[in-house]
Formats: C-alpha cells, structure tokens, sequence
C-alpha cells in the first residue's frame, strides 16, 4: 500500500473533538504516515504542537488571514517567542497557516498584509518555509514574497492560473491539491494538476474542510438539517487516486513523487519520515 503525506490537515479543529485519535488511527490505516497540523492563531498553537507530538506528526505555528481580526497586537511578539523556544523541535517544520484572504468579507485589507509581512520576516529570521493560504490573494502573496524572501514552503488549496503557479514554483514553493480537485466542474484546477510538473505537486486534506465531492453536501439538503460532510485524512489516498488518473499517473508513483516533495518543501520533515 502507498505511503501517503497529508501536507495540510487541522486535526485540531472542534469537528474532531468527538473522536479525533480514531480519526488519526483510520488514516493511519488507509497510509497515511504523515500529517502537517498548522495553527490559525495563539489560542491553537499548544494544541497542534501536543497532537504532532502525540501521533508522531509535525506541526505549524502562525496566524491565519482569516483570524486578524482578533489577533492582539502582542500575538506576533508571542508568536517570536514561541518559535525561539520550539525551534529545536524537530517537528515544527513551517510558519503557518499564514496569508491573505480577498475572499471572505468584512476583514481588513491592510491588517491582513501587516500580519503576513511580519510573519514572512519571522520566517526568514528562523529559516522556516511558510505555508501559505491562497484565496483571490496570488498575486499580492508574491508581491511580499518577493520583497522577503522565505525558504520556500507550500501554497496551500492553491487555485490560481498557470502563470501564478509558476512564479509560486519559481520562489521555491509547492502547490497543495486537495479535495477541491475532485470535482468534475473544477475545469482550471485539474488542467493544473495534469500541466504542471510532477515536482511541484503535494497532496492535502484541509480536513475536516474542502471535502471531496463523495462527501459533498448540497445546499438544499443542508437548508432542511443535513450536514456538510466532515472531511478527514484518511480521505487522502482517494483524492490522490484522482489526481493520479487525471495525470495518467500511478498510486506508487504518485506517493512517492508527492512524499519527496513535501520533504523538499519542508525539509524537516525528511528526518521525521525516517523514523516512521
């Protein structure tokens, strides 16, 4: 059985709270070896360290575009002093889950790219790649990346055009797919998956977000009570057999290319993976 990396999965979210070490377990099962668990704020950054270290994962400290807005001007200070006291930590591999969201609504243009910026200058100081959230945001991201260069890192759920993939590439980045790539509407996104070349390419959940289309609830049956499916790694090697028949692509290759490359995007990872 192919031996897969979830490069983004928030196995801390309050979806797993129920069950969340069987959740684990079953990926385990399914060959999932590997799992990256980024924070999305200070209140969070305990807790994915602590779950890395239970289940022999690796974690990601930072804040998301999505929580500026409640982030305390002390936060990127703590998050400094956080990074100095772990950074022996083997399994802290990124700063992350940073970026920008010109997407949802109501959050604030100049607080967002305040906080990426000064996360992309903790990055340099630490010599961490970063894992980037990418929403109607590519442009703007490399905009930053190119004035503070980082060592390089994964743009996470990435759903931009051709030309934005590549300059990601160019900077020394990795471009995450996930569950988005399943649907057949998603006509961009899997011409991506098959153009671009296989070094560029890491696979990801996002769990318990972007579920797969076999999970998949429509709105009409979420207005009268029905659940949105909660995404989970063990959902992984399905969607990495999608991508593999899209690039005509097989499982053992595809596990073995998409491994190497989270290694590359995130090198701390490989002495990690080593031991499993």
């Amino acid at each position: 059985m192919p031996s897969w990396i979830d490069t983004h999965c928030h196995l801390d979210a309050a979806e797993f709270a129920a069950d969340r070490d069987t959740v684990r377990q079953q990926a385990a099962a399914a060959g999932v070896a590997h799992c990256v668990i980024p924070a999305v704020e200070r209140a969070n950054w305990d807790a994915v360290r602590q779950l890395a270290h239970r289940h022999g994962d690796s974690y990601a400290l930072g804040i998301h575009p999505l929580y500026t807005a409640r982030a305390a001007e002390a936060d990127l200070a703590l998050l400094d002093q956080a990074l100095q006291q772990h950074r022996h930590d083997p399994r802290l591999v990124a700063i992350g889950e940073i970026g920008l969201d010109f997407f949802a609504q109501g959050l604030d243009t100049a607080r967002q790219e305040q906080i990426y910026r000064a996360q992309l200058q903790l990055a340099r100081r630490c010599d961490l790649p970063v894992i980037l959230h990418v929403r109607r945001s590519a442009d703007q991201l490399l905009k930053g990346l190119r004035e503070t260069a980082v060592p390089g890192g994964i743009a996470h759920a990435f759903n931009g055009s051709l030309q934005q993939a590549q300059a990601f590439i160019a900077l020394g980045f990795k471009l995450g797919f996930g569950g988005a790539l399943t649907y057949d509407r998603a006509l961009q996104l899997r011409r991506l998956a098959t153009e671009l070349p296989a070094s560029a390419l890491v696979l990801e959940t996002d769990a318990p977000d972007i579920p797969p289309h076999w999970l998949y609830t429509p709105a009409a049956q979420r207005a009268v009570g029905q659940p949105q499916g909660r995404n989970a790694p063990a959902e992984l090697p399905r969607i990495a057999g999608v991508m593999a028949g899209l690039r005509g692509q097989s499982l053992v290759d595809l596990a073995r290319s998409t491994s190497a490359n989270a290694c590359a995007a995130l090198p701390r990872l490989a002495g990690l993976l080593q031991k499993i």
